[in-house]
């Protein structure tokens, strides 16, 4: 008599066990990654409306036909990654990275009612310097690394821009940005453009809008989960209309800030 392991119930469709066949010249990369890792791809593939698989094959893509160099890729990785924590999202998630209908503590001045609800713009984080109406610096922010992290280091901060490959594209939203009427300072701002995080505002060329000069505020705002939800399904942008804004971010007079994005919920 055997003692093997029996194979199991029958698929009720056996053609469906036929595999799937790659393009001639393809062939599988397999990679071992943490749980972290794991749940971080996950993350961003959610976000993006795509399976891990495609996620990935994108990255790869866009290296081999030169849209993108490793250089800007690990900038946009690390910024990408960290963007995620440097803002708060008003809700908690579960397993599948969607929001449920459970506010996180620190964002509970929004439900009181505090701040202002300005449209949520996806690009990068950069800071303008101008004097006498003129550009004189361009800055990206850098985030702090694991390690600096752990030692303590939490806040990001601003490195100068390069000028060559690696910053390209921010250095192009910069000089397309008319900052001639700006009071002179350092401005905060976020570079947007075709060739900025999958360019979802369809912009035709590359420019920088800072947070305290020209970012569009919405007035009545919901405040609750089934609010915001209904919100943002129809939500037009004010910076690109005939677009649907990404999300909302919620501004305090003290300087803390809460979003929430269209595609957060389920």
């Amino acid at each position: 008599m055997s003692t093997g392991k029996g194979r199991g119930r029958p698929r009720k469709d056996p053609d469906r066990l036929a595999r799937w066949t790659p393009p001639e010249g393809w062939s599988r990369l397999v990679a071992w990654v943490s749980p972290e890792e794991k749940k971080a791809l996950k993350h961003v593939a959610v976000d993006a409306g795509v399976s891990v698989a495609d996620l990935v094959r994108a990255l790869a893509g866009g290296l081999a036909a030169g849209a993108i160099t490793h250089g800007e890729l690990l900038g946009h990785v690390e910024r990408g990654r960290d963007v995620m924590e440097k803002i708060p999202t008003l809700f908690e998630r579960d397993d599948r990275f969607r929001v449920v209908d459970r506010p996180r503590a620190e964002c509970a001045w929004v439900f009181e009612g505090a701040g202002t609800g300005t449209e949520k713009l996806d690009g990068t984080n950069v800071r303008l310097t101008v004097r006498s109406g003129l550009l004189v610096r361009v800055e990206k922010r850098r985030n702090p690394s694991k390690a600096q992290k752990q030692q303590g280091i939490v806040d990001g901060w601003y490195v100068d821009a390069a000028e060559g490959a690696e910053d390209k594209w921010i250095q192009a939203a910069a000089r397309n940005t008319d900052v001639s009427g700006w009071p002179d300072g350092e401005h905060p701002c976020e570079a947007l453009g075709p060739r900025i995080q999958g360019n979802p505002l369809g912009l035709e060329e590359h420019r920088c809008v800072p947070f305290n000069v020209q970012v569009p505020a919405y007035e009545d705002v919901p405040r609750s989960y089934d609010g915001l939800r209904d919100y943002l399904a129809t939500l037009d942008s004010r910076f690109a209309p005939g677009h649907l804004a990404e999300g909302i971010v919620f501004h305090h007079p003290d300087g803390r800030r809460a979003k929430i994005k269209r595609r957060d919920f389920a």
